[in-house]
């Protein structure tokens, strides 16, 4: 099964077990939606919503009042047959390749099903066919594959008191933020905008780093999120973007920007609608699914719909988008100048040498006589600001390749000190006592909160508890005298002495990195001593984790 009739199914199913009540209702009207003998409906007149009621004689209100129901009712069946019209117009459209004409339909028969009101078996077949109708328009938006053409590709451009409040602050308190962060998107926007066109997707959503990142290729939140596109390590790792101990591809402009717009596009087959894809973008497409399912009615509207639900930095999150473009479509309207990065701080055409061993940026640079920061921009997923220690194709501005070929085994051999090499690591097992929080455990070790959520695998959203038991990551190169550094320390010595455990059993997830940081031990003396020949370990399978 492939990806996106998976998608299509998840979706599908999320949106029946969210019906309040799908029922089963007569069956002349499954027959007319599936095209059994029942006699087709013809679209009723167009001023059969807006009847008038006749004038009742006063002598006989109770019957006056039995008439008013039963119009009331007639009229309810009026507007769902003209929903079925609808819906019929609309497949004969769809299969045509008329897409846009289907979705018209669509939404004319989805409104005229949520203004119907009747008896119990008009509101059984309501909810049957507003059911009907949202998968039709689910189906109909999973039918565009990877392009979103005609008005479908566009963005609307709203402007409401919550994109207005937006605009304000990057007016006044944020004006500084906003004016640098455009400055910085001379670097990356016309490799972002090739991208988007490539792949069928808004050009608009090319400013979208300067709300997550500033276009900030090395931003990082409180939620681990990071790069210009602000990828978590579980996202990343679904499109695409690794990580170890030398190099993390989501600080990479390039790969970062294809794992954006293919996620996004994803997100678009799911929702169809690009406010809902940026909210979904922000918090998570699980979140956003659990509030359209919460709503029970009108749960195909837009993301204005949604809005008030959702978590407030998300709320946020799509008006200061919609901020940025008002903002840079029309910049003297809103009393700002403007101005890239100068064409010669693009981000640089390159070449690419392969190296084989560990060698500082600065140093290459020094021999290629060019700036650090133009190789730091290059090759911003270098997390040492050196090449790894094994072969690695190191981005250079384009004509230098045979420079730094030629001088290549000249440069020295980067050593990094202990406090930069993500090898020596060491791990201490802490107890959480009564009163402690995440904050307070790194001040005790020198490390960050974030550090320690990396290691123990916790969201950024987890509590610790008293008695519970975390890893520490301990640098030993940290000028930390504090007494639980200096102890883990030394626990960590107490365990090369053979304290150790000798074997570890690998468990799913598992990776020589985490197990080669978890037991302090390089990945290569794990790979030596297992006689391991590739990366990949298999669940289940007992290593040994100490040095013979």
């Amino acid at each position: 099964m492939n990806k996106e009739n998976f998608i299509r199914i998840v979706v599908c199913t999320v949106f029946f077990l969210m019906s309040p009540h799908v029922a089963f209702a007569e069956k002349g009207f499954f027959q007319r939606l599936f095209g059994g003998s029942s006699t087709p409906v013809q679209e009723a007149d167009k001023g059969s919503q807006k009847r008038s009621l006749a004038v009742l004689p006063e002598e006989d209100m109770n019957a006056g009042t039995e008439a008013v129901v039963e119009d009331d009712e007639n009229i309810s069946q009026d507007m769902m047959e003209r929903a079925l019209s609808f819906l019929d117009e609309s497949q004969a459209r769809w299969k045509k390749g008329d897409v846009e004409g289907a979705v018209k339909f669509l939404d004319q028969a989805y409104e005229l099903v949520l203004n119907t009101n009747g008896d119990t078996v008009i509101a059984r077949e309501k909810d049957d066919l507003r059911l009907l109708i949202s998968k039709r328009i689910l189906a109909v938006y999973s039918s565009m594959q990877t392009k979103t053409d005609g008005k479908y590709s566009e963005i609307p451009l709203v402007m409401n008191d919550d994109v207005a409040r937006e605009i304000r602050l990057f007016q006044t308190r944020e004006r500084e933020f906003f004016l640098a962060s455009y400055r910085r998107s001379g670097l990356f926007r016309p490799m972002i905008v090739a991208e988007l066109k490539k792949a069928g997707l808004p050009e608009e959503l090319s400013w979208l780093p300067l709300v997550e990142s500033g276009f900030k290729s090395t931003a990082l939140s409180h939620a681990r999120a990071l790069g210009l596109w602000q990828f978590i390590p579980s996202t990343g790792y679904q499109y695409g973007l690794n990580r170890d101990e030398w190099i993390d591809e989501r600080m990479d402009s390039e790969k970062a920007t294809r794992g954006a717009i293919s996620y996004m596009r994803d997100l678009h087959q799911m929702f169809g609608d690009w406010l809902t894809v940026l909210a979904a973008y922000n918090c998570g497409e699980g979140r956003v699914l659990k509030v359209i399912s919460g709503q029970h009615i009108n749960y195909l509207d837009h993301f204005w719909d949604l809005y008030r639900r959702l978590p407030n930095e998300t709320a946020r999150y799509v008006p200061r988008f919609l901020a940025t473009i008002h903002i840079v479509r029309d910049p003297q309207k809103y009393g700002m100048t403007l101005k890239t990065n100068p064409p010669s701080e693009a981000l640089y055409p390159y070449g690419v040498v392969r190296t084989n061993r560990s060698i500082s940026l600065a140093d290459i640079a020094a021999r290629l006589q060019i700036s650090e920061d133009v190789l730091n921009i290059l090759n911003a997923e270098l997390r040492l600001k050196a090449t790894p220690d094994r072969e690695y194709d190191l981005k250079v501005p384009l004509g230098d390749e045979g420079v730094l070929a030629a001088v290549l085994d000249e440069i020295p051999t980067w050593e990094p000190s202990p406090a930069e090499d993500p090898r020596r690591i060491r791990y201490a097992r802490h107890k959480v006592a009564k009163g402690q929080t995440f904050a307070s455990i790194a001040r005790m070790y020198g490390t960050s909160v974030g550090a320690i959520r990396d290691v123990n695998r916790l969201s950024h959203k987890a509590a610790i508890k008293r008695g519970q038991v975390l890893l520490i990551p301990v640098s030993p190169g940290k000028a930390n005298s504090s007494p639980a550094v200096k102890t883990a320390q030394g626990n960590a010595k107490a365990a090369a002495g053979g304290k150790k455990p000798k074997q570890y059993l690998v468990k799913k997830g598992d990776t020589l990195f985490s197990i080669s940081q978890r037991f302090g031990i390089s990945v290569d003396e794990l790979k030596r001593i297992n006689k391991l020949s590739g990366s990949t370990l298999k669940a289940g399978v007992t290593i040994r984790v100490d040095k013979p």
